[in-house]
């Protein structure tokens, strides 16, 4: 980036309100010209200006029904006992010319939708007559007055009326209406065009290769944000990302300003030595906002370049799309005549005490689980803003006052969801991460399963948020439980396939030159293997690499068969999956427990029918026993 020393660095000093910062991006001009368009590519687009009715529609008087056209006077008094006959002189059908007229005394068949024929000023229904045997007479069975069955020219709308406003959207009835009406091309609002470029030299398009000990990660803000924006209204243009030097980005951002209403960056806004948007925006253009008092999203920058409108967001996927999502959709949705949605919100009690720091309004991202009466219970879903599957763990946000830094247990809270057809889950499983149960779970419609480990799903229950435990290990949890289903698998050493090292179990990695990766402390397989090692003479101290932990069930393998670690922790099913070597230490069961009181719930309910096939879901992972 050319070398900016840490005195350059710029600093959030007087960061703007949330509403401050409404009201700035707010200002910012993102509306395109109106443009016009063929009828048939209306859809979804909002009208730029009124549009009147230059015809009548109908633009004749036309029959409303099958039937015969008469005088109405010609019907007075007819009934069933005692009919009037009229003699049928011709017949009109729907888009011709009438070439016959109704003079007294006289009737015309007549289709739906056909012009009335002269002279004629009512139309019988067909079902209110009889035709004479000789077929050139028909008995009126009824009467009917003047106008009955006749839609009068211009009744449905009268030329130089007015047919729709600005502002209204195009869905099918409008498209309709306007097809009546002849027009054939439609002036409506411009979708703003905004580009999107994510930044950072660590970025990679998905389907690209990953070089990981140079940390690269794949792009994932550009395609979430140009899903949003389209969600919004907007129309996205991604660029490609921009590494983190200034002339690089200082092109880039000059060529989406030259080219769209709105760009959006995300990363690169924060205050460090590295970033450097805002010197771009401030010598290139006009920076109004650095900063925002808001929990995730403080790093946000506003300004202008050249005449497109520009707003940074933060780098961290969850950060962007809360500060999108708050703060700019608005903007597009205003700019492409879209209404706002309806904001949909729920009642809900906190599960946990949630303590946080003042001085920011924070959004919480949460996720929801219906008890056993139906209410709703709360959650912080917090894996940092890092975090992809916050993205899709979170149903809604709890907004926090700058002021507040505390939540009961119990509290009632808000939470405003991200749409409304967000639902909660059928049924909220926690606990041990195990390929079997994930399998299962496929069964189930709306499930949610949180693989946090044994010891998580345990204390999870004490607070009374899962519907589901799944467990492993020797562990049990403190409160009653009921048991869905069972089964083992088997679990041991991980190694380079052909066991390079020869190792034969616990006993060949104390005090050994082999780097070792184990799973986290609330993993149930842990624990397993801690007691196994209890067993043994050596203790956890005397592995390399005991303390190196990582999460999920196949993290240790992929570690070993990338060379980072000679032996991990797992499941022989992990190893077969990955062509590596596998050395056997026991069996261990896993356990799927109800929250008894969450039981009758229809998702456990659909849960345990899906788990009484276990023993077919297991058949292909070696290692699994049902």
């Amino acid at each position: 980036m050319g070398g900016v020393a840490v005195t350059d660095r710029k600093e959030f000093r007087d960061l703007a309100s949330p509403a401050e910062a409404h009201d700035v991006v707010a200002s910012l001009d993102v509306a395109p010209e109106p443009e016009t368009v063929p009828l048939e590519e209306c859809r979804g687009r909002v009208l730029a200006e009124r549009v009147d009715a230059a015809i009548d529609v109908p633009g004749f008087d036309r029959a409303s029904m099958d039937g015969y056209a008469v005088r109405a006077r010609d019907t007075f008094g007819a009934s069933e006992r005692d009919p009037v006959v009229l003699p049928l002189t011709g017949v009109v059908h729907a888009g011709e010319e009438p070439a016959v007229d109704v003079s007294e005394g006289e009737c015309v068949e007549i289709s739906t939708g056909a012009v009335m024929p002269d002279g004629a000023d009512a139309v019988v229904p067909v079902e209110r007559t009889a035709e004479r045997e000789e077929g050139d007479a028909i008995a009126f069975e009824a009467a009917v007055a003047p106008g009955d069955s006749v839609m009068a020219a211009g009744a449905d709308v009268a030329a130089g009326e007015r047919a729709l406003g600005p502002g209204t959207e195009l869905t099918p009835r409008e498209i309709g209406l306007l097809s009546a009406l002849g027009v054939d091309a439609v002036p409506v609002k411009g979708i703003p065009t905004v580009g999107v470029i994510s930044t950072g030299d660590e970025l990679v398009r998905p389907g690209g290769d990953l070089d990981h000990r140079a940390g690269q990660i794949h792009d994932v803000n550009s395609y979430a944000i140009a899903a949003a924006i389209e969600e919004a209204g907007g129309e996205t243009v991604l660029y490609p990302h921009a590494g983190d030097d200034y002339e690089e980005m200082e092109r880039q951002l000059r060529a989406a300003a030259d080219e769209c209403d709105l760009v959006l960056t995300s990363g690169s806004t924060s205050a460090s030595a590295v970033d450097i948007v805002y010197r771009v925006v401030e010598e290139r253009g006009e920076l109004l906002l650095h900063g925002v008092a808001i929990k995730p999203g403080k790093p946000m920058l506003v300004g202008r370049l050249a005449d497109a409108a520009y707003v940074g967001l933060p780098g961290y996927p969850v950060s962007a799309l809360t500060i999108f999502r708050t703060f700019v959709a608005p903007a597009i949705r205003d700019a492409a005549g879209k209404p706002e949605p309806e904001r949909a919100t729920v009642e809900g009690r906190m599960a946990t005490d949630e303590r946080y720091g003042r001085g920011r309004t924070r959004l919480v991202p949460v996720g929801l689980v219906a008890d056993e009466t139906g209410d709703l219970v709360v959650y912080p879903v917090d894996k940092g803003s890092g975090a992809t599957t916050s993205l899709v763990e979170a149903d809604g946000v709890v907004e926090m006052d700058a002021d507040t830094d505390y939540f009961a247990a119990g509290a009632s809270v808000t939470v405003e969801l991200f749409s409304p057809d967000v639902r909660p889950p059928s049924v909220l499983c926690i606990g041990e991460d195990d390929p079997a149960f994930a399998r299962a779970l496929d069964g189930v419609r709306n499930p949610r399963y949180l693989a946090e480990g044994t010891r998580s799903g345990f204390r999870r229950l004490r607070d009374g948020l899962p519907d589901v435990v799944v467990a492993s290990g020797p562990g049990a949890p403190s409160e009653e439980t009921t048991t869905l289903a069972s089964w083992t698998r088997e679990w041991g050493l991980v190694v380079p396939e052909g066991n390079p090292d020869g190792i034969e179990g616990l006993d060949d990695l104390l005090d050994a030159d082999l780097t070792f990766v184990n799973r986290t402390t609330a993993s149930g397989l842990r624990a397993t293997l801690d007691a196994a090692l209890d067993e043994t003479d050596g203790g956890s101290e005397r592995i390399r690499g005991y303390e190196r932990t990582v999460r999920a069930h196949e993290s240790p393998a992929r570690r070993v068969r990338a060379g980072d670690a000679d032996v991990g922790l797992g499941l022989r099913a992990s190893a077969a999956k990955l062509d590596l070597g596998f050395v056997p230490l026991g069996e261990e069961r896993v356990r799927v427990l109800a929250n008894p009181e969450r039981v009758a719930k229809a998702g456990v309910g659909e849960l345990e029918r899906a788990l009484d096939g276990i023993a077919g879901v297991v058949t292909d992972l070696p290692g699994y026993d049902a």
